[in-house]
């Protein structure tokens, strides 16, 4: 089923665009053209899609503009209301790891009591040196917080992913085919042998700035990799083979889309740092490789 409902009356005459890009919108073939996808997921079938023209955030959300955010307006994320969230057992000190309980499919996630935005591995961490690190522990609900702050809204899954393909058509990433061409690493994902060892042969073990590495060809950084990303949609399987205009996805449902992947992904067990993969999450879920970046409809547009 289509949907084709404005996502938001907040437009560009009615919020600051520093920091953001002028996207033209028009029509892209969103979908996944390559055979490596996973069927469950929902990234078929190729299909036209029409977007009017909008600005993103050339990068995510980092913990500066964050923190700004929070001493504004004394935000308290859910993360801090609930007094815990996820993070991955490799970063945590060996009593903090014992004592966090584990989900059992995913072994490596720990529930850490006090891990939120501002200790992003729990009591002890802090954000030394990462203040331009995307923010983390953000739900969904939080990041349309800050969005409703800035005067400003979450990217449609659509938006999304025209975006982060920067131009080009079919391509699995946002700088061709091949992940990393002529050697140079253009993402921030998981390197080695999951989840026992991380190489971190791109330079990043854990994310990484929010500028880092080469932009994509509409100037925009990490569209894949590093962390995933909230969209505006709730999660849907049933797209249309007939030529979509301004999609939102479903009307209501349980979880709403991430993209992107994180600096924990990898071939082997979640191959979704491609501009086509998708994922959800509940929308108050949050972990140490979610965050967001903000969209703006562009000023005549709804």
């Amino acid at each position: 089923m289509l949907f084709a409902i404005a996502p938001s009356t907040t437009s560009a005459s009615a919020a600051d665009t520093e920091g953001m890009v002028a996207l033209p919108g028009g029509e892209f073939l969103m979908g996944n053209a390559h055979d490596d996808g996973y069927r469950s997921d929902g990234e078929g079938p190729v299909r036209r899609v029409r977007l009017d023209p909008f600005h993103l955030d050339a990068r995510a959300v980092d913990n500066q503009r964050f923190a700004a955010f929070v001493a504004a307006t004394g935000y308290r994320t859910e993360a801090e209301r609930l007094g815990w969230s996820y993070v991955f057992a490799g970063f945590l000190p060996a009593d903090i790891r014992r004592r966090s309980q584990r989900p059992d499919r995913t072994p490596w996630w720990c529930a850490v009591e006090g891990a939120v935005w501002d200790h992003p591995e729990g009591p002890g961490s802090a954000l030394d040196d990462r203040e331009n690190h995307p923010a983390v522990h953000v739900s969904w609900n939080d990041a349309r917080a800050y969005c409703d702050w800035a005067g400003k809204r979450l990217p449609t899954e659509a938006e999304w992913e025209y975006a982060a393909r920067g131009g080009m058509t079919g391509a699995r990433y946002p700088w061709g085919d091949e992940l990393d061409p002529e050697g140079e690493y253009r993402c921030n994902i998981w390197r080695g042998s999951f989840p026992a060892k991380n190489t971190a042969a791109d330079g990043h073990r854990g994310t990484a700035p929010v500028d880092a590495f080469a932009p994509n060809g509409f100037g925009l950084y990490n569209m894949t990799g590093n962390v995933w990303e909230w969209c505006a949609d709730w999660w849907g399987t049933g797209h249309g083979a007939d030529l979509a205009i301004n999609p939102v996805g479903p009307a209501a449902g349980d979880a709403k889309l991430i993209r992107g992947g994180s600096h924990m992904c990898h071939d082997s067990y979640c191959f979704r740092y491609r501009v086509s993969a998708r994922s959800a999450n509940t929308p108050d879920s949050s972990s140490a490789h979610t965050g967001f970046r903000c969209a703006l409809s562009a000023a005549g547009t709804s």
